[in-house]
């Protein structure tokens, strides 16, 4: 019987509502890129259906690749990687890349393959998972803040610095996510609101200085600042205004039940309605109903994650899965926020649903290594198990404890 699921490993329930999800992003994805391909002034609404389609088999092929590495690993994989994502954000905030017309120095253009690759999405991942090593490794011994300052807080400053000017809402997310996994993990709350209190303090100075010295620093403080006063004065026009106000638009035009599969008169109105704005095309064409429903998915995905945190026996594991689940679940939600203007306008993908690229095979990255951590707990529980997992032939795990 076991056999039968070897491929599938850990979780079943989150594998299946992870299958179901991508599944039904192809009814979104295929509406909504009818207008995509009117605006760029190429490709097909079946052609942007293949690329999605082809994006998201690559991305279950890491997921699947990544769960049946144990999660111990993970330990030793992020301290190597830090370093390499942060050079990939320092050449990504020199090359001021433009996609499609629009400001794109978040995004980097992958060589003979003809996507774009968000550096900021491996950063955070990468960076989480190096955080929850570092404090499962001192989970048992008292943490001092001055002691904590190079192996914790400067590659934490450096990453969120560096995504910073380019991209807020991103930098904002991986912080909070920080904090909570500090909290989680003992770390002193008297240092940590002292890091806390820093932290806006340095947001502030970026700020003013970006004001001041517009041409200084690459950043998109103006449209930050934009973003927030059209969110808090709707009257005001601008772009992401007339984005929103369509999204409400198509929200109230779906009703209880929907327009129907395809039937949706407001993709042709919204430029991002196959990615930002892809929960406004979804309310539409499937109602009231299918919007409560996705939003129920996304719940059920938290209540999995929940689960394997409660079942996994060690520290690392813990943490590690609420460090790169958690922020799925968030941005999921403030994706749908942004749509029902509960939210300014952000950015944000709706993962596994929206069309896009490397951002979706960091999703399947993160679900990968959540998996990875359930599925250990289910191979000891057939093997009748209760022992810690083994590190002692793992060079990966010697290499991060000693550093």
């Amino acid at each position: 019987m076991n056999k039968k699921y070897n491929l599938f490993s850990g979780d079943l329930v989150l594998w299946g509502i992870l299958a179901l999800l991508a599944l039904f992003s192809f009814f979104p994805v295929f509406s909504a890129s009818s207008n995509l391909a009117y605006v760029v002034g190429k490709g097909t609404p079946w052609e942007y259906l293949f690329k999605h389609m082809v994006i998201l088999i690559f991305g279950f092929g890491f997921m699947i690749g990544v769960h049946k590495i144990p999660y111990q690993y993970f330990k030793g994989i992020s301290v190597l990687l830090l370093p390499v994502v942060i050079l990939l954000l320092l050449y990504t905030a020199t090359q001021g890349t433009v996609i499609d017309g629009a400001n794109a120095s978040r995004w980097i253009r992958i060589p003979f393959v003809g996507l774009s690759f968000q550096t900021s999405t491996l950063a955070a991942v990468v960076l989480m998972v190096y955080v929850a090593h570092y404090l499962s490794k001192n989970f048992e011994t008292p943490q001092t803040f001055k002691a904590s300052i190079l192996p914790l807080w400067l590659p934490v400053f450096v990453v969120v610095m560096l995504i910073l000017p380019s991209n807020l809402s991103t930098a904002l997310l991986i912080s909070v996510m920080v904090f909570m996994l500090a909290f989680l993990g003992g770390y002193p709350l008297k240092y940590l609101a002292l890091i806390v209190g820093s932290g806006l303090l340095i947001l502030a100075l970026f700020v003013l200085s970006a004001k001041a010295f517009p041409d200084f620093i690459p950043n998109r403080v103006d449209t930050w600042i934009s973003r927030i006063e059209s969110f808090s004065q709707p009257s005001n026009a601008g772009v992401d205004n007339y984005q929103v106000e369509r999204a409400k638009i198509a929200i109230a035009t779906g009703g209880v039940s929907g327009l129907g599969v395809g039937k949706s008169v407001m993709k042709n109105f919204l430029p991002q309605s196959s990615s930002d704005f892809i929960y406004a095309i979804i309310v539409e064409e499937f109602g009231l109903v299918g919007g409560i429903a996705l939003i129920f998915s996304y719940l059920l995905i938290l209540f999995r994650i929940v689960v394997i945190t409660h079942r996994t026996p060690t520290v690392f594991g813990k943490l590690v899965v609420i460090g790169v689940g958690v922020p799925i679940i968030f941005q999921a939600l403030i994706n749908m926020g942004v749509a029902v203007q509960i939210l300014p306008v952000t950015g944000q993908t709706l993962p596994m649903v929206s069309s896009g690229g490397t951002a979706a095979w960091m999703t399947c990255i993160a679900f990968g290594v959540i998996l990875s951590v359930s599925a250990a707990h289910y191979k000891k529980e057939d093997a009748g198990q209760k022992t810690k997992p083994s590190q002692e032939d793992n060079p990966l795990a010697i290499l991060s404890d000693a550093l």
